[in-house]
C-alpha cells in the first residue's frame, strides 16, 4: 500500500488513439502533402484524356477511333504494370515517383507543340495518349505501394478511399479545366497546363524526405524480382478473387467513359459542355459515395458492395443508354459515380490487405493490369460494337453481359475466413553458416524432416498445402512433400531457393501470418527436438 500522504503513481502512457473516420489520414503530414501531389497529378491525367478524346471527335468521326483513345491511354499499364512494380520494390519509391511527373511533363509539351502547328493526326494523337499512359502505369503501383507506408492500418481503407476522392475529385477539376479551356483557348493550351502543373507536382516530391529501410542484402535483380511478384500473386487464392472480380466490374463499367463523347454529342445540345458535364457528374457522385464508405463498410461485407455497387452501375448505364437529355444523363452519371468508386475502391482495399510491404508494389501493379487490361479491351470492344450497331445498343450490352457474368463470379470470395496477418516479423534467423558463402551460389536445396502421428496425417497434409503456397509466394522455384515408405509417421519437406541471398531474404520477408503458420505445422510434429533443417547448396560441375 502507498503511504496515505503519498502522491499516486504516474499513469501508464495513454495508448494512441487511431481515428477510422474518413478523414483522419489527412491529419498525417505526409499523406496529406501526397494526397494533394496525387490529386494534382490525376487532375492532369484526366486534362490529358479529355481533350485528347475531345481532340479526337474533331480529327475522325469513327466511334472505334474515338473509344481507341481510353484503349490507348490504358494498354500502357497492362503491358508495363508488372515491370513498373518490380521497379518500385527494388528501386526508391520517392524518386521513381517523382520520375513518372516529369515524364507526363515530357508527353503534354509534345503534343501542345503538335496541336498549335497543325501535325496532329488520329494515329499521333493515339501514339502520345498511349505515352501519357505510359507515365500513368509507372506511376500507380509506386504510390499504391507509398500509401500503406504513411498511415495506421486501421486507417488504410480509408486512406485508400481518400484517394478515391482525389480520383474523383480531380475527375471533376479536371475535366472542368479541360471543358473551360478547350472553350476559350482550344484543345493546345490544355496540355501546357498539363505540363506546368506535373512539373510542379514533380518538385513537391522531390521536398519529399523518406526513410528508407535499409536491407544488409544486395537489391533484388530485376528479371529475378518481376518472376516472385507474379508468383506470390499467383499462389494467393485472395488476390485470384480479386483479380477476376476487378476485370470483370471494368469490363462493365468502362463502356461508359469510352462512348462518354459519342453520348453527349447525341444529347440535345451536346457539345464539349455536355461532355464535361457529364464527367463532372459522376465524379462528384464518386466523392460523395467515398465520403459515405466507413458507414457502408460497418454495415456490408466486401462482397456485399461489390455486388450491390456492380448492379447500380449497371442500372445507370442503362438509363444513360436511353437518355433524351442532360436532365436524364446528369443523374444516371453521378449514381454510375456513386457506384464506381464503392467497387473500386472495394476491391483495391482487399488488394492491399492481401499483401505484404515487400512485394507490394508488384502486387498492384498485378492488380493495375487486370484493372486497366479489361479497361482498355473494353474500351475497344464496346467501341466496335458501337460501330456495328449504336451507341446506346452497346452501352446496354455492356451492362447486361456484365451482369451475367458477376453471376458466374459471386463464388469467387474477397472476404470470408481469417484475413492472414501480413505485419512484417523479425521471428526468424537468417542461418549461421561454418564458412562465408557466396550470394550468388545456388540453388539451394532446404529439407525439413517431421514426424507425425499417422493418424493426424490427412490434417498435416491440409496444413502442408498451405506452407506449399506461402514457400512458393516467398520465391520457391519448386516445392514437394515426402512420405516415408516405411515409416508412415515421417515426412520430409524440401523446396528449392534460386540462389543463397535469396534464401537469406526469405527471413526479411516474414510476417505474423508465416510465424503462425510455422507453429501450426511444429504443432504435428513428435519429439522434444525440433524438426530436422538441412540447407543444401548445388556443386556446378564441369563436364568431362
Amino acid at each position: 500500500m502507498n503511504p496515505p500522504n503519498a502522491p499516486p503513481p504516474p499513469a501508464a502512457p495513454a495508448t494512441p488513439v487511431v481515428s477510422a473516420s474518413a478523414w483522419a489520414p489527412l491529419s498525417q503530414p505526409v499523406f496529406r502533402m501526397l494526397w494533394v501531389t496525387w490529386l494534382v497529378a490525376n487532375t492532369c491525367m484526366w486534362m490529358n484524356d479529355v481533350a485528347a478524346a475531345w481532340l479526337m471527335t474533331t480529327l475522325t468521326t469513327s466511334p472505334a477511333l474515338v473509344a481507341l483513345v481510353q484503349t490507348a491511354s490504358m494498354l500502357p499499364v497492362f503491358l508495363l504494370g508488372l515491370p513498373s512494380g518490380a521497379l518500385a520494390d527494388i528501386l526508391d519509391r520517392r524518386l521513381f515517383f517523382m520520375v513518372t511527373q516529369f515524364w507526363v511533363a515530357g508527353v503534354a509539351v509534345v503534343t501542345c507543340l503538335l496541336v498549335l502547328g497543325g501535325g496532329m493526326t488520329p494515329a499521333l494523337l493515339l501514339a502520345l495518349t498511349f505515352a501519357n499512359g505510359i507515365g500513368l502505369a509507372m506511376r500507380w503501383p509506386v504510390f499504391a505501394a507509398i500509401v500503406p507506408e504513411l498511415v495506421p492500418r486501421l486507417q488504410l481503407p480509408a486512406a485508400l478511399a481518400l484517394n478515391g476522392i482525389a480520383m474523383n475529385g480531380s475527375r471533376i477539376i479536371g475535366p472542368l479545366l479541360a471543358g473551360a479551356i478547350i472553350a476559350s483557348l482550344g484543345s493546345a493550351y490544355v496540355f501546357v497546363l498539363n505540363a506546368l502543373l506535373s512539373v510542379a507536382a514533380g518538385f513537391v516530391i522531390f521536398k519529399w524526405k523518406r526513410e528508407r529501410t535499409v536491407s544488409a542484402l544486395p537489391g533484388e535483380r530485376f528479371v529475378g524480382a518481376i518472376r516472385v511478384g507474379w508468383q506470390y500473386v499467383r499462389q494467393s487464392t485472395r488476390m485470384h478473387a480479386v483479380l477476376v472480380r476487378i476485370a470483370l466490374f471494368f469490363l462493365q463499367s468502362t463502356a461508359v467513359l469510352a462512348l462518354l463523347p459519342l453520348v453527349a454529342r447525341g444529347l440535345d445540345d451536346g457539345g464539349a459542355g455536355t461532355f464535361t458535364l457529364l464527367l463532372a457528374a459522376m465524379g462528384s457522385g464518386a466523392v460523395v459515395a467515398a465520403a459515405q464508405l466507413p458507414r457502408l463498410r460497418a454495415r456490408f461485407n466486401r462482397d456485399q458492395l461489390v455486388n450491390r455497387g456492380s448492379v447500380v452501375q449497371a442500372a445507370a448505364t442503362v438509363i444513360l443508354a436511353f437518355a433524351p437529355n442532360v436532365w436524364v444523363a446528369v443523374p444516371a452519371m453521378f449514381i454510375s459515380g456513386m457506384a464506381w468508386i464503392t467497387v473500386a475502391n472495394t476491391l483495391t482495399v482487399a488488394a492491399q490487405l492481401a499483401l505484404p510491404d515487400w512485394v507490394r508494389a508488384r502486387g498492384m501493379s498485378i492488380y493495375q493490369m487486370a484493372l486497366m487490361g479489361s479497361a482498355g479491351a473494353s474500351a475497344a470492344l464496346w467501341g466496335q460494337v458501337a460501330s456495328w450497331t449504336s451507341v446506346p445498343i452497346s452501352l446496354i450490352a455492356a451492362a447486361v453481359i456484365g451482369q451475367a457474368l458477376l453471376v458466374w463470379a459471386r463464388r469467387m470470395l474477397i472476404e470470408g475466413g481469417a484475413e492472414e496477418d501480413l505485419t512484417p516479423s523479425q521471428a526468424w534467423k537468417p542461418p549461421v553458416t561454418a564458412t562465408p558463402i557466396d550470394p550468388d551460389a545456388g540453388p539451394v536445396l532446404v529439407t525439413i524432416e517431421y514426424q507425425i502421428d499417422p493418424a493426424r496425417a490427412e490434417a498435416f497434409r491440409a496444413v502442408m498445402q498451405e506452407s506449399r503456397r506461402s514457400r512458393l509466394r516467398h520465391g520457391a522455384l519448386a516445392w514437394e512433400l515426402f512420405r516415408d515408405v516405411n515409416d508412415p509417421g515421417r515426412y520430409t519437406e524440401y523446396f528449392i531457393d534460386e540462389s543463397w541471398v535469396e534464401h537469406l531474404r526469405r527471413f526479411d520477408r516474414v510476417t505474423a501470418a508465416d510465424v503462425h503458420l510455422r507453429e501450426r505445422r511444429l504443432a504435428f510434429h513428435l519429439g522434444d527436438q525440433p524438426p530436422r533443417v538441412t540447407r543444401r547448396i548445388a556443386e556446378t560441375l564441369e563436364p568431362h
